[in-house]
């Protein structure tokens, strides 16, 4: 069993235990660390777990605010870094200001997270801190993901990948924690819903942030509004088309999107799936990002 510090005892999930102490021995190792912080699953864990490990006064969560970020993800993130007892800083990374961003290539997310790493460097350069840590998985390692050779140019650690911990090991472990955020659904960067060549404007980001957050109100909480321009294209569980699909949720879902600018409103019949836009590259614009 694992000791942990706080209400609950112990963890005792199989095939966990090793990865956990892992963890914990991974930034045992590091000291005092600035921790990427978005308020979901992963980086929740990753920040509880250094400061049960290192002591809160040696451990700063930093997230980074603006257009590209889900509104509600900050006031999660908020809750949470008051729960652990950490510090939170929020950071304007200022990502529209970067051509490399709005132009929307397949790379995208490298100048993204190299913008948001030269930031947090610069923090706790600046704070007294000896490293900064991002909360990649291990899931994330086997992903198209060009914003993992980001962290690679600056020697910036993914302790969690590095322990092999994967998503469902971090829930597990959040449950047993007493996380709010271990069944908390993904949310990534905004821009994720835009695809590649489509300009990245605030306006766009704006309908997606409405337009996902008006869907929750239904009880959507697993859905992507993709963004193609005039076309709205919703994606959520295949059990749930039908529902959105019916009345009076598919008039309430096409007002609201048509009020937002979209002009015409969609639903994916094939349903949600994380990254489905990065289903449009061919593997070998897949490997020159990666």
């Amino acid at each position: 069993m694992i000791g942990v510090e706080g209400p609950n005892s112990s963890i005792g999930f199989v095939g966990t235990e090793e990865k956990y102490n892992s963890l914990r021995a991974i930034l045992k190792e590091l000291g005092k660390i600035v921790v990427a912080y978005s308020g979901g699953v992963d980086s929740t864990l990753l920040l509880k777990t250094a400061a049960d490990t290192l002591g809160k006064e040696n451990v700063l969560a930093c997230i980074s605010v603006g257009p590209a970020e889900p509104k509600r993800q900050l006031e999660y993130a908020k809750e949470a870094a008051k729960e652990i007892g950490v510090e939170l800083i929020a950071v304007e990374t200022d990502e529209l200001a970067d051509e490399n961003f709005t132009a929307n290539r397949p790379d995208r997310c490298f100048h993204c997270k190299l913008r948001i790493s030269e930031v947090l460097l610069d923090i706790a350069g600046k704070r007294g801190f000896e490293h900064v840590v991002f909360g990649s998985n291990a899931d994330d390692m086997s992903d198209f993901r060009p914003g993992n050779r980001a962290l690679r140019v600056h020697g910036i650690r993914s302790p969690l990948a590095e322990a092999e911990l994967t998503k469902d090991d971090i829930r597990q472990l959040s449950r047993q924690l007493g996380l709010a955020t271990a069944d908390m659904p993904s949310n990534p960067c905004l821009a994720s819903r835009i695809p590649y060549g489509l300009e990245i404007t605030e306006e766009r980001l704006r309908q997606i942030d409405e337009a996902e957050d008006f869907l929750r109100g239904f009880g959507f909480a697993k859905c992507r509004v993709r963004h193609h321009d005039t076309i709205a294209r919703i994606e959520v569980g295949p059990g749930l088309i039908e529902k959105i699909s019916g009345e009076p949720i598919r008039s309430q879902v096409v007002e609201k999107l048509k009020s937002l600018g979209f002009k015409f409103v969609t639903v994916d019949l094939q349903g949600f799936r994380s990254g489905s836009l990065n289903e449009l590259l061919t593997e070998e614009q897949k490997r020159r990002n990666l």
